[in-house]
């Protein structure tokens, strides 16, 4: 097994999809986002995952419990599991972050460019098992 080793701000910067799954392990999954000013990911529940968010660039907010949270560049967050939460774009440029959801939610490798096409893609794109290697 090779794992995974990269300059992670690097690629998360360079990221300009709203969602792109890095890295899928047994019990961890690494995705890369970016929302555009005004995008957010929309409220949801994971019932059996925690999942930590790093904002490497932009500002904006995660609410947990209907509680926001200001989040900006070097910002982290941790959601456990069962709190409603949703990520918020209120800046001008990108929001660019990096997730670990654990254990992984996401089919292996999947891109979604865009919030619209996540929106529709992500009901028939939950993670079945098959991980990175």
């Amino acid at each position: 097994m090779k794992g995974y080793c990269e300059n992670i701000e690097k690629r998360t910067v360079e990221n300009e999809d709203f969602r792109r799954v890095l890295y899928t392990g047994h019990h961890l999954q690494l995705v890369a986002m970016t929302l555009q000013p005004g995008d957010e990911i929309g409220e949801e529940v994971h019932e059996d995952r925690d999942q930590f968010f790093r904002i490497e660039q932009g500002t904006g907010a995660i609410d947990i419990d209907g509680v926001p949270n200001h989040v900006e560049d070097d910002f982290a967050v941790i959601v456990p599991a069962g709190g409603r939460h949703n990520v918020r774009n209120t800046g001008n440029a990108p929001l660019r972050l990096y997730t670990i959801y654990g254990p992984p939610e996401h089919l292996d490798a999947i891109v979604q460019p865009t919030k619209a096409e996540a929106d529709r893609r992500h009901p028939h794109e939950e993670w079945d098992g098959k991980t990175t290697e």
